[in-house]
């Protein structure tokens, strides 16, 4: 296929064609994401989480910049919220990463989550995969920024970056379950305002009173451990806390040495071998899902499908009979 060997070729236009297929869910995408498929493997993941207004989409333009000096290309996935209303998509990541512009070591892409929870698009884990493939180096993903629903960049991401801020209730938002649990690293973000110390005390606490050395992600419930033994506290990794104000690049090389200990500390654990396994097994479910609901849509007219809707609606069938009188249409070819 032209299009896979000119992206593996490192074409950018190439690039932006098969991302542009992949979001649109194009005929041809699933061989081209096949083909490409072997050539991935060599990139770093990097997760940018975190409450809106912390300053993620500046922390990653900051990375960026950083790591392009240290000679790395850096691939960018900006995941912005769908509009429940008209299902439009601000995607304003490019204008804050105005001065990556023009950086032949660098690709932005934003993509809308069109309804996907969890903080990511459904087609985010194929866009890494040919970001990946192109051979970019790095790559970062700055999710939606919806608070303790941002779980999903944890089975996504080899080193995930809980991004904190002064003066927003963090330092409670952080007790809550679902968001510190999946952080690899914390930065304290604008930690040249009043109350950045007492958000790293809070943060200090929390770790304390929690064995957060090691992570265990459960995904829609159910534990991602692959059947293995989690490492023990001493031997794992400890969060580092890292203050940073990316407007001024203050922090940014402790925090992308963190990253890069972080990657040498998966490597040498055996971490990375789960976390891999971890992907590949959520990417079966997505896609098994995916197949599902296509299967239903064949099979399953919309007359059909909303007379059942309307006998669970009127009460007259209960949505899990219901659901059972479908099943039929999945298993037809």
């Amino acid at each position: 296929m032209q299009l896979v060997d000119d992206l593996i070729a490192g074409n950018r236009r190439a690039l932006a064609r098969a991302i542009t297929l992949i979001e649109n869910d194009g005929a041809e995408v699933r061989d081209a994401l096949a083909a490409l498929y072997r050539h991935t493997g060599r990139a770093h993941i990097v997760g940018i989480t975190g409450s809106p207004g912390a300053g993620k989409s500046t922390l990653v333009n900051a990375l960026a910049k950083a790591y392009r000096q240290q000679g790395y290309s850096v691939g960018i996935i900006a995941v912005d919220p769908t509009s429940p209303f008209t299902g439009g998509a601000l995607l304003g990541d490019r204008v804050r990463m105005r001065d990556l512009s023009g950086d032949p070591g660098v690709f932005i892409r934003s993509m809308a989550t069109r309804g996907s929870l969890g903080g990511l698009a459904q087609a985010t884990a194929d866009v890494i995969l040919a970001l990946d493939a192109a051979g970019f180096q790095r790559i970062l993903v700055e999710t939606v920024g919806v608070g303790q629903a941002e779980v999903d960049i944890a089975s996504t991401a080899h080193s995930t970056i809980v991004v904190e801020a002064p003066g927003m209730g963090d330092e409670v938002q952080a007790i809550k379950a679902g968001v510190l649990e999946i952080a690899d690293i914390l930065a304290v973000n604008k930690a040249d305002r009043e109350g950045a110390d007492k958000t790293v005390t809070a943060l200090h606490m929390v770790l304390g009173v929690s064995n957060l050395s090691t992570r265990q992600v459960r995904h829609h419930g159910q534990l991602l451990d692959a059947g293995l033994p989690a490492p023990a506290s001493d031997a794992g990794w400890t969060l580092p806390i890292i203050k940073t104000v990316a407007l001024r690049e203050q922090g940014v090389p402790e925090l992308l040495a963190a990253i890069e200990e972080h990657r040498g500390y998966l490597q040498t654990s055996g971490e990375l071998q789960r976390r891999e396994e971890d992907r590949a097994r959520i990417a079966l479910v997505h896609i098994l899902q995916a197949a599902v609901l296509r299967r239903l849509q064949k099979n399953v007219s919309a007359q059909q499908l909303q007379h059942l809707v309307a006998q669970v609606a009127g009460r007259e069938q209960d949505p899990y009979s219901a659901a059972d009188r479908l099943l039929p249409a999945v298993l037809t070819a």
